[in-house]
């Protein structure tokens, strides 16, 4: 009964607001314009219909490079009174002249804040609400020509100075033709066409071309047109994928990195590396096959198809890396809905990103020996590459001392299985492999957790205990997140970070292990959030702070403003993080 009591009350008071006054969205209820003059910064406030402000709630203020409070320097209007508070009624027209900003504080560059909180005459009081303006300077003159300031504020974003890495490639989208836009985006492909997210690709892609070989005369021209449909597949992969996230805020690639997901695809892949030592044929059902070998060329549909989804589960599965220009798209798509441009982008990016194995596939085509005794050893030098790549998936899942475990069994167990060959070449990297085997037996033994590494407890010089590392306290929710910075006497950093995450394992053992980085962190409060169950929580925190994935690095000042300059998508290596880190602090 209570609840619909409350109910009926809810409906009541909600039509008697439709009845008086509309209640409007605080974009509708407060419209904030900086214009810059030729010796003052007109700040307007427009107000909607029945909108009013609190007088003791406005401030204007200098927030950078120092805060200084100007309202009491300020000829702000005269309020009246209403309903028993001091408030104004009509729009705001406010004056800050140059000369005062140079006055109290001598800079070439001024970031100027207006607070205020206002209410409707239809009874909702809003949040306080807060606008910002960044104005410069000419060699300690005012920039007095418009067209001049543009020309610095476009300087300033083409240089990161006001906004991220992020939010600057997003911006493309908006100030550039689509053509310049789609070449900007295969070039960004290509440079990260060298990074960890496609490298598994590889030996995925050259164990496809290497075990059709076996059966057929391989080609140049036929290895190109395998590895283009892979790469096209894995393109519409990362172009489905972008335009999910960015519309729908579902990150498709993300909700695939649970546990399940990933041993599944490990086994795969563990299949299809016993496959290659010939112990079984793998192969499409009966059914299937009946069905496509209908048509004359149904054998060699067979193959195109299962290129095809091995491509578009690769991009899903093994390399879900966010990046800068991947981030970009993402937020154009979540801020303007236009899924064909970002969807657009994403697949040109995806191809330029492909470009290495459209190459391997030339390459692989015309190089390839003739099918015989010789193919049979490449096919299980790649069934022993595709163990590598099941247990480098199955890292984001177990226990990192398992995984160099399980490495140090793949290496001893490869140069044990090489023994069957007595050329001198193979001897000799059956020996290498052995030692690298027992090298990660050892370091597994010794407690270290990264392959790229193993003797780390051995090389240090120091015992681990007293090694110089940083210490990130971990938050799990926005809530305490906000405790964590309101109580921080310095400036925070926030991590987002999973455990099936590549770059941020990059970030881990290079960037935070470089001694500057760790000298420079020391002045910082660091904090991180493990957003590997991808559950509410963690979807939520994303959300507020514009995160598609990890890993990216959010920063706040001493003031606990949000420095969102110095916002990080994707892995920098220890040089590139302390420039961001000394342009914003």
């Amino acid at each position: 009964m209570r609840k619909w009591l409350l109910s009926l009350l809810i409906i009541t008071y909600s039509f008697s607001l439709d009845l008086g006054h509309k209640v409007l969205e605080p974009e509708e209820a407060f419209q904030v314009t900086f214009i810059q003059n030729e010796k003052d910064l007109n700040i307007k406030l427009d107000l909607g219909k029945n909108i009013y402000l609190y007088d003791d709630k406005i401030e204007i203020n200098i927030t950078k490079p120092k805060k200084v409070a100007l309202r009491d320097e300020m000829n702000l209007p005269k309020p009246v009174e209403y309903d028993g508070f001091i408030v104004h009624l009509d729009k705001l027209n406010l004056s800050l002249p140059y000369s005062l900003l140079k006055d109290k504080v001598d800079s070439n560059k001024y970031e100027i804040e207006l607070k205020f909180q206002g209410c409707s005459k239809a009874g909702l009081c809003y949040a306080p609400m807060k606008e910002k303006k960044v104005i410069f300077f000419e060699a300690s003159n005012i920039v007095d020509n418009i067209e001049k300031q543009e020309e610095i504020i476009e300087d300033a974003l083409a240089s990161n100075e006001l906004l991220s890495e992020t939010d600057s490639i997003a911006n493309t989208f908006k100030d550039s033709s689509i053509l310049l836009v789609l070449a900007t985006f295969f070039g960004f492909g290509l440079l990260l066409s060298f990074t960890p997210c496609v490298f598994p690709m590889i030996p995925i892609l050259s164990s496809i071309i290497v075990k059709a070989s076996q059966n057929e005369k391989m080609s140049a021209k036929k290895g190109f047109f395998m590895s283009l449909v892979y790469v096209i597949s894995m393109s519409i992969a990362y172009a489905m994928a972008g335009i999910i996230a960015g519309v729908f805020g579902a990150n498709l690639q993300a909700s695939l990195q649970n546990p399940y997901v990933l041993v599944t695809f490990a086994l795969i892949f563990i299949a299809l590396a016993f496959s290659m030592f010939g112990y079984f044929e793998i192969k499409l059902p009966q059914a299937i096959q009946s069905k496509i070998n209908k048509t004359t060329d149904g054998k060699e549909q067979q193959g195109i198809l299962g290129i095809a989804i091995m491509g578009f589960l690769s991009a899903l599965i093994v390399g879900p890396c966010v990046a800068p220009p991947l981030a970009g798209a993402l937020v154009y798509i979540g801020q303007t809905g236009d899924a064909l441009l970002g969807g657009m982008a994403l697949f040109v990016m995806s191809l330029g990103m492909g470009v290495p194995l459209l190459l391997i596939g030339i390459g692989a085509g015309k190089f390839m020996p003739k099918p015989g005794g010789w193919m049979m050893s490449v096919t299980k030098i790649f069934g022993i590459i595709m163990l590598g790549v099941a247990i480098w998936l199955l890292d984001r899942v177990l226990n990192p001392s398992i995984t160099m475990y399980l490495w140090a069994l793949l290496f001893l167990g490869t140069g044990i299985y090489l023994k069957i060959y007595t050329h001198i070449l193979a001897e000799l990297i059956k020996v290498v492999i052995t030692i690298l085997g027992v090298i990660l037996f050892v370091g597994a033994v010794s407690g270290a957790t990264n392959p790229l590494n193993p003797l780390d407890k051995f090389t240090s010089g120091v015992s681990f205990s007293q090694k110089d590392e940083i210490s990130f306290t971990y938050i799990k929710n926005i809530k305490e997140l906000e405790d964590e910075i309101s109580k921080s006497l310095k400036p925070v950093i926030l991590d987002f970070w999973a455990s099936w995450c590549v770059s941020c394992k990059e970030l881990d053992e290079i960037t935070f292990k470089d001694n500057e980085v760790i000298a420079k962190l020391k002045n910082f409060t660091l904090l991180k959030v493990d957003v590997t169950e991808n559950n509410e929580d963690d979807k939520a925190i994303q959300k507020k702070f514009g995160i598609v994935g990890p890993p990216a690095l959010i920063f706040w000042d001493e003031n606990k403003e949000e420095v969102k300059a110095a916002k990080i998508v994707g892995y920098k290596n220890p040089k590139e993080f302390l420039e961001i880190i000394n342009r914003s602090f």
